[in-house]
């Protein structure tokens, strides 16, 4: 089944493997983004996107209080290829889930976070992708309803 992601060229999920840092925009309670940098991996065969955070951090609070619709983004560029997938997002504690992230996080970066008994695995949904990578025209995809 494809999906947002699945359906991009490529080089556009090339760029998701590579290093770089990326931004997550979460919206606050009152409506205001709130943007953060972070790491972030991407599995384009699930259409899921994943981010390792405290649970105790502002973007948690954020997406808790958004509930089971709360809307995220996270972005990269380098140079001038863009890349930006949106979905939805929930925040999971289960110790396997977090521990696979942690583990796709330093496939990724290349390190291993320290052990922190206060992280939690952002997973999401992803139902848009946009950007511009190798090819001269900009990309959309949006999963199927």
């Amino acid at each position: 089944m494809a999906n947002a992601i699945s359906s991009q060229s490529a080089d556009y999920q090339e760029f998701w493997n590579e290093y770089h840092l990326c931004t997550l925009t979460t919206l606050r309670p009152d409506g205001r983004p709130h943007v953060v940098p972070v790491g972030v991996t991407v599995d384009a065969a699930t259409g899921l996107a994943r981010v390792i955070t405290r649970k105790s951090s502002r973007k948690v609070a954020n997406i808790l209080a958004g509930g089971s619709e709360a809307r995220v983004a996270v972005c990269q560029v380098d140079g001038g290829r863009w890349a930006t997938l949106e979905g939805v997002a929930e925040v999971c504690t289960d110790a396997a889930v977090v521990e696979d992230a942690v583990s796709r996080y330093g496939q990724r970066y290349g390190r291993t976070p320290a052990p922190d008994p206060e992280r939690v695995a952002l997973l999401i949904s992803i139902d848009r992708a946009t950007g511009q990578t190798l090819s001269a025209r900009p990309q959309t995809a949006q999963a199927a309803a």
